[in-house]
This record gives C-alpha cells, structure tokens and sequence, in this order.
C-alpha cells in the first residue's frame, strides 16, 4: 500500500492508499520489476517524472479525479499495453507517454485541450488514436513515429496541427482534416510515406513547409481554398507520385457561372492545357522540378500549376462579374418599372437602363 513513503527498488505490485492526493515528482522513477500499479479515487495529479523508465508496467488506469499528467510521467515504460484516461483529464505533459513502444491504442477524452510537445512520440506499436471534440491543439512531434498507426481523425475543434506532429508514420493511409483547422505546421506529415490521398479543409489558411515532405505515395491533394497560403514551395518535396491538385470550389464557381448564362466560358478552359474540369470535378497537374539544395543534393519539389491556377481564377472572377453587371442592369431596370406611372402605361423596353460599355468593361478588368 503507498501512502507516500520512498518505494523500494524491487517493488512489483503497487495499490494506493485513498489518503494519497497528488503522485509526486519521481516517486516510481526507474523502478523497473513494477508491474502493477492501482491508483486511488481522490487523486489529482501525477507529477512529473512519475513512472519514468518503470519498464514492467503493463497497464495503468487513470482516475476520473485526475485532472493532470505530468512531464515524462509514464516515458519509456515499454512494456504499456493498456492506458485508460477518463474524462475531467485536462492537461497531459510532454513526453508524457515517449516511447511507450507497447502501447497500442489510446482515446483522448474530450476535456483534454492540447496534446504536448511529443506525447506518443515514438509509440511504434500504436494502431489506433481516438481524438475527441474539444481538442484544440496538437503540438509539435505529438505523433512522431507512430509507425503502426494507419488512420487518424482530426476533431473539427482543432485549429492548429504543430510541427511534425505526425510526421514519420509510415502506416499512414488515412488523415481526416475537418473543417475548423486553421494551420499544419513544419513537417506536420514528414515523411508519411502509405498516405495516397489528402484534403485540404476549407478553413486552412496557412500550411507550412515540408508539411508533407516525403510522402512518396501521395497521388492527389484535394483543396477546398485556392487562397490557402503555402509557405515556400517546398510543401510537397519528394512527392515523387503526386499526379494532381483538385480545386472543387472553383469547380463549384465554374459550374455557376455556366448556369447563369456564361456559356462561353467553357470554351476559354478548354483552352488551358491539362486542366481537366467536365468530370464533375476541376483538377491542374502537378509540376516538377530538381533543385540542388544546401548540401549539394539534387531534391525534386512537386507544387501546383501556380500559372494555371491564377489563370482559372481571374477567368472565373471575370464572369462571375460579368454576371454581376447584369444582374444590376435587370435591377435598375425593375426598379424604374416600380415608378411607372399605371393610367399612362408604357412599353416596358423604354424603362431599360443599360451600363454603359466602358464603366462595364472597367469593373471587369479592375475585379478581374
């Protein structure tokens, strides 16, 4: 039974006393023959360094009570199979469960907010990672290495995914971005070489470089923002196999366009070589390129069709305009009908209002 006292080297099998309230800094340190531990209701914290390199433990369930673990508290215990974290945990350290390479599943509850700075890094025997609504951040190499992990979901409450937060998964086939994230940080998805596809949310503003770095079977990234910022154009370095780009919102925009009477637009996008659009679908090749870099390496970069896809976009806002300055003509023009005068009618052409071809074709160039 620990109540709190210095715990003996040869320990094996430890059950707490309910008076016990917080796990101090190091009280399990390095006592490697611990197999066994049962933690009391009642308990609030477990300090850093907890079970540091208790190499035997095999499973530890945490406590309702708990609302904090510590840095490095359970790191490198090899031999964790089983973790149960229930709900009220709010705050899980750094390197909290590092190289818990036995571990094999893992559930956040949703009252856990961020994920520290490399967490499950180097977890190799992790296959399944539940996250839950109410997480907001996952912070640098949280993931890392991962290497039995084949899909992961990220909650739509999430906004940012820090560096190298997943990178080096080499199981990988399956990211769920959800609306809601906002950033991917360096090297966010490094090296992940099983992904074969990717989407991009719509709320992504801003995705840093080498965030998918590697991930040589990557054939096709879906962007829902043609406005996403991508930092440097080194995003995609080494995706030897990504074929595509696929733009559906400007396939959306394209489509309404052609429907509110702008037919002639088809015609201009068939006129760009290899964008491939009447499927349902608009998509720009990829292009490549070898470059040298710092240590005298020849790397080849693989990024969007910048030429091609600004193309599309001022073709698209031209029509899109177009369409607006009729659409303003036919409203001065009911709204002058509304004035007319009903016991002395008048043809209904002579209330057209016209805007002038020169102001047109100046709003066109200028929002074009």
């Amino acid at each position: 039974m620990y109540t709190g006292q210095d715990v003996p080297n040869n320990v094996t099998h430890v059950k707490f006393h309910p008076s016990v309230v917080d796990v101090d800094e190091d009280a399990f340190e390095d006592r490697k023959q611990l197999r066994e531990v049962i933690l009391n209701d009642g308990l609030r914290e477990i300090g850093e360094y907890a079970f540091y390199y208790c190499t035997s433990l095999q499973s530890i369930n945490i406590p309702s009570t708990i609302t904090k673990i510590g840095i490095d508290a359970f790191s490198n215990c090899s031999s964790l199979v089983e973790v149960v974290l229930n709900e009220s945990l709010t705050s899980i350290g750094s390197r909290a469960f590092l190289y818990c390479k036995a571990l094999q599943s893992i559930a956040i509850p949703s009252t856990v907010i961020e994920i520290g700075d490399s967490t499950f890094c180097g977890c190799t025997n992790l296959q399944e990672i539940v996250l839950s609504d109410g997480l907001k951040k996952i912070t640098q190499f949280a993931f890392q290495n991962c290497e039995s992990l084949q899909s992961i979901a990220i909650p739509s409450t999430v906004t940012e995914i820090g560096d190298g937060a997943v990178s080096k998964c080499t199981e990988l086939k399956e990211i769920l971005l959800n609306e809601g994230l906002k950033t991917m940080g360096h090297s966010a998805f490094w090296e992940c070489t099983s992904l074969e596809r990717i989407t991009i949310p719509s709320t992504v503003t801003e995705i840093d470089k080498l965030a998918f770095s590697g991930c040589t079977n990557l054939r096709e990234v879906v962007i829902h923002n043609e406005k996403v910022q991508i930092i440097e154009d080194k995003v995609f370095k080494g995706c030897t196999s990504l074929e595509r780009f696929k733009f559906p919102c400007l396939f959306t925009r394209l489509e309404n366009v052609i429907q509110a009477g702008q037919r002639d637009i088809a015609a201009k996008m068939d006129d760009i070589p290899a964008v491939e659009w009447r499927a349902g679908e608009l998509s720009i090749p990829a292009m490549r390129r070898q470059v040298e870099n710092e240590w005298g390496i020849v790397v080849t970069l693989v990024e969007v069709d910048k030429e091609k896809l600004d193309t599309i976009v001022r073709l698209i806002k031209y029509y899109e305009m177009k369409e607006a300055t009729t659409l303003f003509e036919l409203a001065l023009w009911r709204s002058n009908m509304y004035q007319v005068d009903i016991t002395n009618p008048t043809d209904r052409g002579a209330y057209r209002i016209d805007v002038p071809g020169p102001v047109k074709e100046t709003v066109l160039q200028f929002l074009g």
